[in-house]
């Protein structure tokens, strides 16, 4: 199977927003909807841009989608949100949201019933050091067929190019082999060279030294 894998752009955001509404949550995920964009949102901007805009509009399920649709829609245009997405026959059918860990006000597993604090990193000493992947997500119909593999792979590829010397993942420690949570497994980046860097609650801290390739 040739799969195609591209860094998103703003000449991409309709392929972006075609993978989210037809293909990324037809299995009644819990995460649904979702457009990835709260990692890249302070509490603050949360709060007065997405939850005071949902009241404004009217609440409930489908106020919410167009909320936050609108808000990744801004925040893919501006270049704020970044990543990856996987095709196959020209259709996007895979996204992996990676970016300066920097540029990320929180990351590991998360709901918006219960937002963390923003808190800056302390082991990240400025921009281009660390690149973050803070979720995976791949069409039911093409998992299990190694694409988030060949993502993963790319990203470190390019991050070591750009000059990070590290590229950090959140898989949880309560994640099974057969659990298809958004943080990413971590049996995936143990196969490709991540090692454990330090524990936060459940969430498990990989790296890859991108400096020993």
């Amino acid at each position: 199977m040739e799969i195609m894998i591209k860094p998103l752009t703003s000449e991409l955001i309709n392929d972006y927003f075609d993978f989210f509404d037809h293909r990324a949550f037809p299995d009644d995920s819990p995460f649904y909807p979702c457009y990835c964009n709260a990692y890249n949102m302070s509490l603050l901007q949360i709060k007065e841009q997405l939850f005071a805009r949902w009241q404004e509009y009217g609440e409930g399920a489908d106020v919410w989608k167009r909320v936050i649709r609108e808000s990744a829609w801004n925040m893919v245009n501006s270049g704020k949100i970044k990543g990856y997405l996987a095709y196959h026959d020209g259709i996007s059918i895979g996204w992996c949201n990676a970016n300066d860990r920097l540029n990320y006000y929180r990351v590991g597993e998360f709901n918006m019933d219960d937002i963390p604090e923003d808190k800056p990193p302390l082991d990240c000493p400025d921009k281009g050091y660390v690149k973050s992947i803070v979720c995976f997500e791949i069409s039911p119909d093409y998992r299990g067929m190694g694409i988030a593999g060949r993502m993963l792979e790319r990203i470190c590829k390019d991050a070591a190019e750009e000059g990070y010397a590290f590229v950090e993942a959140y898989p949880m420690d309560h994640v099974n082999d057969n659990s298809l949570a958004f943080t990413g497994p971590l049996r995936l980046y143990e196969k490709f060279g991540f090692r454990e860097y330090k524990r936060i609650g459940s969430t498990i801290v990989v790296r890859k030294d991108l400096r020993q390739l």
